[in-house]
């Protein structure tokens, strides 16, 4: 049964009936975890801003954690559909559930986030409804089973259109899910950039560094490899020091990233901030933003980092190299290579007008490429052209 958890907020002084006739969007999307990522977020924001642009979102999730930040303050009515397996019984009488509710709610496109999403409830939504289907892609891949990847090929012809947040997962889609290409288009993840404009930052004492970086803690984020390249670095500047923002995802993991620092000797040089509840403050403190992952679709720490003038140094994974202009706005190094990555860093820190000038360069790159305005426009375009042929 879908039932409603959170209902989004009082309607705006907008006329029922104007609002009813507005396209309805349904986001789907496979959790809402206690600890949202970057997938989370952009469905939220998504959510929040398509009124402005004349649609009403509403959000179906098959798993809500009651503590999960989406439910304190929704952008929009958000459904709960029990689900936890794809393949039983209950999943063919929650087919034909989401049936009703798309037919009783009358929804005109189904966009869709991560694996369970994409695939069954796209699935339900081609075979069941006449709603439009896109799918959202946000990464290589790195969280499919053998199953996924099958059931993917399988599902190839469905969505009327697929969101890649970068290039580098665009090209994924067409050559390893070989989707027709035709209907697949790259739209990068947009900040609002008037909420970024920092004042000038605080001078510090020669030598007294801090180097950053912010994404939730779990291995394919390479905080270890951060670590290992801090060791090089404060042989140099024995006063630098590095932190690390985010929730704990994988505690073991966290175990060994304390059981590293501690072999290192870098307990006086690390701090873990934990959920950064305010990133414009975290990030004006920091020198240099560092993105060490193993993988990635499009980090939305990236731009942020840019959009708060920092110099960033980042692992060529996924489409870190699409928001980071090799020695422009900072540096591109291998991921798994510590000694790369503290080379860049060391060339950050000895000339610190350089990474002025990267910061500068950065904040540019983000107003030119990835704004709200720009992703919001392209969402909406896709939408007015499946809802034509409606």
């Amino acid at each position: 049964m879908i039932e409603i958890v959170a209902p989004g907020p009082e309607p705006s002084g907008t006329s029922d009936e104007a609002q009813n006739a507005l396209p309805r969007v349904l986001i789907v999307v496979d959790q809402l975890a206690k600890t949202l990522g970057g997938g989370e977020r952009i469905v939220l924001k998504l959510a929040a801003l398509l009124p402005r642009f004349g649609f009403q979102p509403s959000i179906l999730t098959f798993l809500a954690h009651p503590e999960s930040p989406a439910l304190l303050s929704p952008p929009c009515p958000i459904y709960l559909l029990h689900l936890k397996s794809t393949y039983d019984l209950n999943a063919i009488r929650g087919a034909l559930e989401l049936r009703r509710f798309l037919k009783r709610e009358r929804i005109q496109i189904v966009q869709t986030f991560f694996e369970s999403s994409d695939i069954w409830a796209g699935f339900v939504t081609k075979t069941m409804s006449s709603a439009k289907l896109i799918w959202s892609r946000r990464d290589m891949g790195i969280l499919r089973t053998r199953k996924h990847e099958i059931a993917y090929r399988l599902m190839a012809w469905a969505p009327d259109a697929v969101f890649a947040v970068s290039e580098q997962v665009r090209r994924h889609s067409l050559d390893v899910d070989r989707i027709d290409p035709r209907r697949v288009q790259t739209i990068y993840n947009g900040l609002d950039l008037a909420d970024w404009n920092t004042a000038p930052k605080p001078a510090k004492a020669g030598g007294d560094f801090l180097i950053t970086t912010v994404g939730n803690i779990r291995r394919v984020k390479g905080h270890d490899v951060l670590i290992r390249a801090a060791a090089e670095v404060v042989k140099r500047y024995p006063d630098a020091t590095f932190s690390i923002g985010g929730e704990v995802l994988d505690p073991a993991y966290f175990a060994e990233l304390q059981s590293l620092i501690e072999e290192l000797k870098l307990s006086n040089h690390f701090r873990f901030d934990g959920g950064i509840t305010n990133l414009r403050r975290h990030l004006d403190a920091a020198d240099v933003f560092v993105l060490p992952s193993r993988s990635e679709g499009f980090s939305n720490a990236i731009v942020e980092a840019m959009a708060a003038s920092l110099p960033v140094v980042a692992t060529d994974v996924g489409g870190n190299a699409e928001a980071v202009q090799d020695g422009v706005s900072g540096f591109i190094v291998p991921t798994e290579d510590p000694g790369a990555l503290s080379e860049a860093i060391f060339r950050l820190l000895a000339d610190p007008k350089q990474a002025e000038a990267m910061g500068a360069a950065g904040k540019k790159l983000a107003a030119e490429r990835f704004t709200t305005e720009a992703m919001m426009n392209a969402v909406v375009g896709t939408y007015k052209r499946l809802l034509v042929h409606y």
